[in-house]
């Protein structure tokens, strides 16, 4: 069951790029404990809207808001976060600090071996003891079934291994909200069950997670909600179960899960 309160909420948020609008007046809630899948076509706006939701992306405009700090987008500081005013670049810093990222190249750093990876976070912007911030992530070293490669470098890691350490060091920072950008597309086929599988035992313990995939079986057994995105809009925001009934869907819906089904 979950909480009947929100923990993320994303309003009228627009993005341009030049003279192209990514994203055209996006707006969702999402409650503790759900995973929203977010689909679409190759240039639907996917992953500069999850970008936008912990200011790698600056919206021009709209408002974002996660645990209770609100971030107002100003369109003068899209593209220079540096000028933003302090007040400003304090909300967006504790935003930052109630969610985490999982990319699809992993962003792991190479001169450090799986644990100082997981570490690093804890240690350098909570400024947790190294001592306590080891313990920990050898707990979730051991949680993303990696307990036996702490001391591997990326290097000797195979692409699951580093996208559950990614994972790990996402957890590390104890986020209110993941999000997942694509986290399946760099891997092969018979390493992408491992990582979805960690995946689903995250929100079987209630993690909030905003998934940008296009694993189809994933999304069905996985997700709470389904935000089906065309051309920088929202298409569909409705219940897993009532998306993938085929009835439900317009043309352009059918034709997007058909090309993924083949």
């Amino acid at each position: 069951m979950k909480e009947d309160r929100t923990v993320l909420r994303a309003s009228n948020l627009h993005k341009r790029f030049g003279d192209h609008l990514v994203l055209k007046g996006i707006s969702f809630d999402v409650k503790p404990g759900e995973v929203m899948v977010i689909m679409g076509s190759s240039g639907s706006g996917k992953t500069t809207l999850i970008r936008s939701l912990n200011f790698l992306e600056m919206p021009d405009s709209g408002t974002v808001k996660v645990c209770d700090i609100e971030v107002e987008c100003n369109p003068a500081y899209a593209g220079q976060l540096d000028r933003c005013p302090r007040t400003l670049r304090n909300q967006m810093e504790l935003i930052r600090r109630n969610t985490a990222m999982v990319f699809q190249s992993f962003n792991l750093f190479p001169h450090m071996t799986a644990l100082e990876n997981v570490m690093e976070g804890p240690v350098s912007v909570k400024r947790i003891s190294r001592s306590v911030a080891k313990a920990r992530a050898l707990v979730l070293l051991e949680r993303v079934g990696l307990s036996d490669r702490a001391d591997a470098y990326p290097r000797h890691l195979s692409g699951g291994q580093k996208q559950r350490v990614a994972i790990a060091r996402s957890l590390a920072m104890e986020p209110q909200v993941i999000f997942f950008d694509e986290p399946t597309s760099a891997l092969d086929p018979e390493l992408r069950d491992e990582v979805l599988n960690v995946m689903r035992e995250l929100a079987d313990a209630g993690m909030t997670m905003l998934i940008v995939t296009h694993e189809l079986r994933f999304a069905r057994d996985v997700a709470d909600r389904i935000l089906f995105m065309e051309g920088g809009q929202v298409l569909h925001d409705c219940r897993a179960e009532q998306f993938f009934a085929d009835s439900n869907n317009d043309l352009r819906t059918k034709r997007f899960l058909g090309k993924l089904a083949t």
